[in-house]
């Protein structure tokens, strides 16, 4: 055999080794083969039924959504519906607010206006108080006053009524005396014997007091028809009217006079230069 002849029988006998080769792994590949697109029909068998599974709840879920989605709808009307009723609550309800705001500051306005009045009237309540208490103790004053004024003038009128008696007496004296004397034959003109006749009505004003408060000058003398022993009256006219005692002339000049104090001076008053010195008591000092 030639080499030629060895050569195409090493490669025809390599060629059947890969023949051999060849069908060997055909045949293992064909069995492979099998078995796997058995176990995948077997996964798409499965796998469609749970296709078909899933179809089935996502048709349930379908169903489900749509029931869930009409009552969503549903709701959200209700909702709405409720949420459009609170907004026309809330627009009444600032609506009110914004009334009652109004009527708070009106009412805060007519507080403040009553308040303010209520303090004037206040202050003049409290004026008319003060007022009244001081017309209260003028009052008092006036009556303490006028209880001193009334027991000077029943101690004058006593006086006067002493004076009248004293004159009614003196008048009888002398009606006896100038009866005696015309009976001796002596003159009975009385206004010739000095301090023996009543005073005439005179009124004149202390002009000096010495310092016993016992001796006074008077701005009235004989022009007007005083005579030593004529007994005058003391008055105070000034800041009130006042009586303050008896005073008897003791020496006369035509426009002036020397009186002596008789006993004191009412409640021991100071006679002081301004004073009157009347004959007469008026009847209300």
């Amino acid at each position: 055999m030639t080499t030629v002849g060895k050569i195409l029988v090493l490669l025809i006998m390599a060629f059947s080794l890969m023949l051999a080769a060849i069908s060997s792994v055909v045949f293992t590949t064909s069995k492979n083969w099998k078995a796997a697109a058995d176990a995948e029909k077997k996964k798409v068998t499965e796998l469609t039924s749970k296709i078909n599974d899933a179809n089935s709840q996502v048709a349930a879920a379908k169903k489900d959504l749509e029931g869930e989605t009409a009552k969503y709808e549903t709701l959200a009307k209700q909702l709405n519906d409720k949420i459009a009723a609170v907004e026309a609550q809330n627009l009444t309800a600032q609506q009110q607010i914004t009334t009652a705001a109004g009527q708070v500051a009106t009412a805060q306005q007519n507080a403040k206006t009553a308040l303010d009045e209520a303090e004037a009237n206040r202050k003049e309540t409290t004026q008319l108080r003060e007022m009244k208490s001081e017309v209260e103790k003028q009052a008092n004053e006036f009556k303490l006053h006028v209880a001193e004024l009334n027991d000077k003038i029943r101690e004058m009128e006593r006086a006067l009524e002493a004076a009248t008696k004293n004159n009614t007496d003196l008048k009888e004296r002398v009606a006896k005396y100038s009866t005696l004397l015309r009976t001796n034959g002596l003159p009975d003109d009385i206004t010739q014997v000095s301090g023996l006749e009543s005073p005439p009505p005179v009124v004149g004003e202390i002009k000096r007091v010495d310092a016993t408060n016992r001796k006074l000058e008077a701005t009235i003398g004989s022009n007007d028809g005083l005579v030593p022993g004529h007994e005058l009256n003391l008055m105070r006219m000034s800041p009130r009217p006042e009586y303050l005692g008896k005073a008897k002339v003791i020496s006369v000049d035509p426009n002036q006079s020397v009186l002596q104090v008789i006993g004191n001076t009412y409640l021991g008053k100071k006679l002081q230069e301004g004073d009157i010195v009347s004959s007469t008591i008026p009847p209300r000092l």
